[in-house]
């Protein structure tokens, strides 16, 4: 089996100036980046704990990286099959357990890509989304149900 490493940088940027010296003196603020690209996501935590809300949470970014890591492979196979996607758009979402004794997890997320269709056979979509979601790196690692309920769409509107 290949190994792959991957690699990302997380920087905090919410010392207000006194650091951590008590729960509600730091920002959640952090910055996403990676191996030198240019495009940074902001972080922060869930708005609960002091979170900014025009951030992105963890949580939010596991969500989208089940979702892109889903779509990747079914563009893939779509590809193989002959199957034309014109357009794909995925509003995911998850569910967090809150446990105040032992922190919390996600418990599930469900996908739900719109697929617009400009050829090929657009019966088989819902065997090329068992398929990706057999094969998406991301879905495969985690220990929560991730559901799909995919939708066609016309082309234009996904």
């Amino acid at each position: 089996m290949a190994a792959h490493p991957f690699r990302a940088t997380v920087r905090w940027s919410g010392n207000r100036g006194t650091g951590t010296s008590s729960y509600a003196a730091y920002s959640r603020n952090h910055e996403i980046s990676g191996n030198g690209k240019s495009t940074v996501v902001p972080g922060t935590s869930d708005l609960a704990p002091g979170g900014d809300p025009s951030r992105y949470t963890p949580e939010e970014l596991l969500a989208a990286a089940l979702a892109s890591c889903h779509m990747l492979w079914f563009l893939h196979l779509a590809a193989d099959e002959g199957v034309v996607v014109t357009s794909y758009e995925d509003t995911s979402e998850g569910i967090l357990e809150i446990d105040r004794a032992h922190g919390g997890r996600i418990v599930e997320v469900t996908l739900r890509p719109r697929v617009g269709v400009g050829g090929g056979d657009p019966s088989i979509l819902p065997k090329l989304h068992a398929a990706a979601h057999g094969k998406c790196f991301v879905a495969n690692s985690v220990n929560f149900p991730v559901r799909v309920e995919p939708a066609v769409v016309p082309a234009s509107t996904a």
